[in-house]
C-alpha cells in the first residue's frame, strides 16, 4: 500500500521482499474494516476487493459481544477476505503503478547519513536510497538495527489460531460450541464453508513454534472435552496478548509502519487495518518530501498523528481480552451497549471511525475523516484516485491558486456539507473548514508548502 501510494507522486519505489514468493498455502481470512474500505475507494480498489471478499455486519466486533450496529453508520458491514488476496491486490496495484518488487531480497543490515540510507542484502549487494520504511512485521528487523525502543506488555495468555476441518457431525459442533461459549468468550469454533472451521482456543500451556495439530487437539480436548476429529489445517498460528509500541515511527531517514511499529492481540481484527491506515498517512508525506514540496515539519506528523492511534487500538484490544473472562465486566458492559452512543463509540474504535487528529482549533469536523459526499457528478470517493489534495467548495468562490500542482478544486454548491467548504488531504481527514481564501491559503501552506511559482 506505501509503494502504491508513493507511486501515485511518481517516486521510485523499491520493495525488498525476503520472500521467494508469494504466500499460498496461508490463507487466514482477515477483516476490512470501514475506515480501510473507505481508503480502498478512493483508491479505486474496492470493488476488485468485494469480489473476493464477504460482507458481515459490524455489529458485534468489540469483545464479540452480540450487539447490532448502531444507527446512521455510512457503512454497516466489515468484508471478511483471504490475506493473500489482499496482498496480490494491492501488489497488482503498486506494480500497475510503477513500483519495483525484488523477491528474495533480505535486509540485514544500513547506515544513514544526511543525503540517504545505505541498505545492506544478504547477499553482499548495496543499495542507496533517500528513505528507508521497516514494513516488515512484529519482528522487524529495520526495527531491531534501528534500535529504537519498542516498550509494552508480555503476554500473559495464549491463544491457538487456525482454519482445519472437522471429522465430529456439525450438530454436535454446533452443540458443543454453544456449550463452551456459556463460560468461554475466547473460544470459537465457526464454520467457514467447504467443511472448514475457524478455530480460536486458548493454551494454557504454549508449545513449540510454530504450532501443530496436536498443540490444537490437545487444547480443544482441554477446554471442550473433544478435538472435534480436527485434521486437514490450512493454517495453524499462535499469537498472545503482548502490546508494545514503538517510541518513535521515525529516526531521521528510516522509518517504521504496521506491525514493525505495534504489536497487539488480534481482538477485533484491528491489525492488519492499522498497518494499511498507517501507509496511507504516511505515504503522500514522505512524497511531498522527496518531490521537495512538503513543509519541514509535515513528517514529523506521521508520528504525531499514527502513535496515540496505535496507543489506543493496544488498549482496545488488551481490554477484549480481559473481557472475555471477565464475566461480570462483560455483563456489565453488554448492559451499557444498549445505549447507542456506547455502542457508537466502541464501533467507532474498532473501524476507525472516531479518529480525529489533532489539527488545532475549528469545527468538529477538522481533524476527522470525510464521508463518501455525494457531488453533483458521482461520489467524492471517485475524485480521489491520483493521491491529491482536494477543496470541496460550495461557495464557487475559492481556489487552490499555487497550489494547484497538488491540490485539486470541485466547485459544487449541492455537495453533502454540513460547512461553505473544506479542504481535504490526500489520506481523506478534513485539514480546514470555512469559507474564507485568506484563511485557506493558511492551510494549504501548512499542509502541501510554499505555493508554485
Amino acid at each position: 500500500m506505501l509503494a502504491a501510494e508513493l507511486r501515485l507522486h511518481d517516486v521510485r519505489v523499491l520493495v525488498l521482499d525476503k520472500e521467494p514468493e508469494p504466500a499460498s498455502s496461508f490463507v487466514r481470512v482477515v477483516s476490512l474494516h470501514v475506515r480501510s474500505l473507505e481508503l480502498m475507494a478512493m483508491r479505486g480498489l474496492l470493488d476488485r476487493l468485494l469480489e473476493h471478499g464477504r460482507q458481515r455486519p459490524v455489529g458485534g466486533v468489540f469483545a464479540a459481544i452480540p450487539k447490532p450496529a448502531p444507527e446512521g453508520l455510512e457503512s454497516a458491514y466489515l468484508l471478511g477476505i483471504p490475506q493473500p488476496v489482499v496482498d496480490r491486490l494491492l501488489g497488482d496495484h503498486a506494480a500497475d503503478l510503477g513500483a519495483e518488487v525484488r523477491r528474495g531480497a533480505t535486509v540485514t543490515g544500513f547506515d544513514q547519513d544526511d543525503d540517504g540510507v545505505t541498505v545492506e542484502l544478504a547477499d553482499g549487494e548495496h543499495l542507496r536510497t533517500r528513505y528507508l520504511v521497516g514494513c516488515d512485521g512484529a519482528r522487524s528487523t529495520v526495527r531491531k538495527l534501528l534500535g529504537v525502543g519498542f516498550p509494552g506488555e508480555p503476554s500473559r495468555m495464549f491463544t491457538l489460531m487456525g482454519e482445519l476441518e472437522a471429522g465430529a457431525p456439525p450438530e454436535e459442533v454446533s452443540a458443543k460450541v454453544a456449550e463452551v461459549r456459556e463460560t468461554n468468550k475466547a473460544f470459537d469454533f465457526r464454520p467457514f464453508g467447504q467443511g472448514i472451521y475457524r478455530v480460536v482456543v486458548p493454551e494454557s500451556d504454549p508449545g513449540a513454534e510454530p504450532p501443530t495439530i496436536e498443540d490444537f487437539r490437545r487444547a480443544l480436548d482441554t477446554l471442550a472435552g473433544t478435538d472435534f476429529g480436527v485434521h486437514s489445517p490450512r493454517w495453524l498460528s499462535r499469537f498472545g496478548d503482548a502490546t508494545r509500541l514503538v517510541e518513535q515511527y521515525r529516526v531521521g531517514r528510516v522509518l517504521l509502519a504496521g506491525d514493525a511499529a505495534h504489536i497487539h492481540p488480534p481482538a477485533g481484527g484491528q491489525g492488519l487495518n492499522l498497518g494499511v491506515q498507517d501507509a496511507v498517512n504516511l505515504g503522500w508525506k514522505l512524497a511531498a518530501r522527496i518531490r521537495g514540496w512538503a513543509p519541514e515539519t509535515l513528517l514529523d506528523t506521521y508520528h504525531a498523528e499514527r502513535h496515540p492511534v496505535a496507543g489506543d487500538v493496544l488498549a482496545n484490544t488488551r481490554a477484549q481480552v480481559e473481557l472475555h473472562s471477565a464475566g461480570a465486566v462483560r455483563a456489565l458492559l453488554t448492559e451499557l451497549m444498549d445505549f447507542p452512543e456506547v455502542n457508537r463509540y466502541l464501533i467507532e474504535k474498532i473501524t476507525a471511525t472516531g479518529v480525529r487528529y489533532d489539527f488545532g482549533a475549528g469545527p468538529d469536523l477538522v481533524g476527522r475523516r470525510l464521508r463518501d459526499v455525494e457531488l453533483k457528478q458521482g461520489k467524492l470517493f471517485d475524485r480521489l484516485h491520483r493521491g491529491r489534495g482536494l477543496v470541496l467548495d460550495r461557495t464557487e468562490r475559492l481556489t487552490a491558486g499555487g497550489w494547484a500542482d497538488r491540490v485539486d478544486v470541485i466547485a459544487d454548491p449541492t455537495a453533502a456539507l454540513d460547512v461553505p467548504a473544506l479542504l481535504l488531504r490526500p489520506d481523506g481527514y478534513v485539514a480546514w473548514a470555512g469559507d474564507r481564501q485568506d484563511e485557506l491559503d493558511v492551510h494549504l501552506a501548512r499542509w502541501f508548502g510554499e505555493p508554485a511559482g
